[in-house]
């Protein structure tokens, strides 16, 4: 099968991230699979536009549409699994099925007030300490092959707090519901926070199975990212082989 003729993937970043987050698994499946990776609003090429949800999906519709080749299968991380979540739900004919990766937890209740105290922090704190503080801890922790594109393309704190402000407070399992496509949720097996919800998003869609990544946390496709592009791999192919 060549990648014309494959099932096109398209992938969403994380927080503060951009689509430089997912060069390993661009590299790791171009030649199977047509396959594109977004910035999202206020994060990488589209640093200066506004962030919302309504342009979040409009992003990755444009980009499913860009593959040419019919509906996709969209990969998003943390941020941009919710991202997903709302694409899922206003364009459903673009979405063949869905990896939600370190997304599957709810953004409701107790859950949110850490992450509501991070995100009023951040604008308060220097980008570029940020920044440093960011490149090195990534360098620490990972080959350089694997979170060069990342550091290469910067960060989006000051996306965050809007980001975040509008994410906090509107997803829980119930959002699988509007969700038509199958769904592969692809976790960090010591991603312990934003696995917490992973059975009640499971059970809220009748096509969902969960996957982990063994010794892997929340930024699973940088701690084992041959594992992380073999899951969606095979996930691609299911959905190709049943098409």
């Amino acid at each position: 099968m060549t990648a014309v003729e494959g099932q096109p993937i398209v992938f969403v970043h994380g927080t503060r991230f951009s689509a430089g987050q997912w060069s390993p698994q661009l590299a790791a499946l171009r030649e199977e699979f047509p396959v594109a990776a977004v910035d999202l609003p206020g994060h990488g090429s589209r640093s200066t536009e506004a962030w919302s949800l309504k342009a979040a999906a409009e992003v990755i519709a444009d980009a499913v549409d860009a593959l040419g080749c019919g509906p996709a299968l969209v990969v998003g991380h943390s941020l941009g699994g919710y991202a997903s979540l709302e694409f899922a739900r206003v364009r459903p004919e673009l979405l063949r099925g869905l990896v939600l990766a370190g997304a599957s937890a709810s953004t409701r209740g107790a859950w949110a007030v850490p992450y509501r105290w991070v995100a009023g922090l951040v604008p308060r704190l220097p980008a570029d300490r940020l920044a440093g503080w960011n490149d090195t801890l990534l360098r620490r922790l990972y080959p350089a092959g694997v979170v060069e594109a990342t550091i290469r393309s910067g960060y989006a704190f000051h996306t965050l707090p809007a980001a975040w402000g509008e994410v906090l407070g509107r997803f829980d399992a119930g959002a699988m519901r509007h969700v038509a496509a199958p769904v592969l949720i692809l976790n960090g097996e010591k991603d312990r926070v934003f696995r917490s919800g992973e059975a009640a998003f499971a059970r809220a869609h009748p096509h969902a199975r969960v996957e982990l990544i063994p010794r892997a946390g929340h930024l699973a496709n940088f701690d084992d990212p041959v594992a992380f592009s073999d899951a969606v791999r095979r996930f691609a192919r299911q959905l190709g082989n049943s098409a």
